[in-house]
């Protein structure tokens, strides 16, 4: 059974993290995921993925941090954004708080690929000042596993409100706010200087999805999501290990 930070009283999270020395922080983002899928997709994928692994290793689950860098899709209603900056700060300030009660391993479990940077410069910056490991994961082994799951290609090594996540959401405790009679396939044009000048990624796609969602079945997402549990227990364990010897 997953092990939730908030919901243990002082002594039972000391207890815990004595035992067990290892904190898993989901992230991710409130913005559109397509007609078909929550804005919270980001945060609810991270979660599962993360109480998926508190399962299997015994971790305690921190609160999640449900914002992060959608600056692409800001003026898209719903969306909370926050800058690149203050997300490394939130995370550098995670890190120095779990490590004052003796926590080992810090993974920032992340359910959006734009968080990626922040999540990069932000162990970079404070890992010379903690003793407490940091892991930053998206998905360990996703090539791998999307090439072997999945039929369709992503929209330039982009995924977003496609087969990928909507398979993985019909496989967690989500899926009821899938809406799979809503989903769509849509692969837009790449205009010839995105990636190069301020091109926001929230006016290329009509739908919001990029990739086919109407491939998604909750057999894909249960097969990916079991994966990408194995692999991120192992990693904490090699981690763990690490933090200890």
């Amino acid at each position: 059974m997953a092990i939730l930070l908030q919901e243990l009283t002082r002594p039972e999270a000391a207890a815990r993290l004595a035992q067990m020395p290892v904190a898993i922080l989901p992230v991710g983002s409130t913005e559109q995921h397509g007609p078909h899928l929550p804005l919270g997709t980001d945060i609810f994928l991270a979660e599962e993925l993360a109480k998926r692994v508190s399962d299997a290793t015994g971790a305690v689950v921190l609160p999640s941090l449900n914002f992060g860098y959608s600056w692409g899709w800001r003026d898209i209603p719903g969306t909370v954004t926050f800058s690149e900056k203050l997300m490394e700060e939130i995370l550098i300030e995670t890190a120095r708080s779990v490590e004052r009660y003796g926590v080992k391993v810090l993974v920032f479990l992340n359910g959006h690929e734009a968080n990626t940077s922040a999540m990069k410069y932000a162990i970079r910056r404070v890992q010379d000042e903690v003793s407490v490991k940091l892991l930053g994961m998206f998905y360990p082994g996703i090539k791998e596993v999307y090439a072997r799951q999945m039929e369709s290609p992503t929209w330039g090594g982009m995924f977003h409100a496609d087969e990928f996540e909507t398979s993985l959401l019909l496989a967690s405790d989500k899926k009821d706010l899938v809406q799979m009679d809503k989903a769509v396939r849509e692969y837009p044009p790449v205009p010839p200087l995105y990636g190069m000048d301020d091109s926001s990624i929230g006016v290329i796609s009509t739908s919001g999805v990029y990739g086919d969602a109407t491939l998604a079945s909750a057999e894909k997402g249960e097969a990916m999501m079991e994966e990408f549990a194995r692999r991120t227990a192992a990693l904490i364990g090699v981690a763990l290990a690490g933090a200890q010897g």
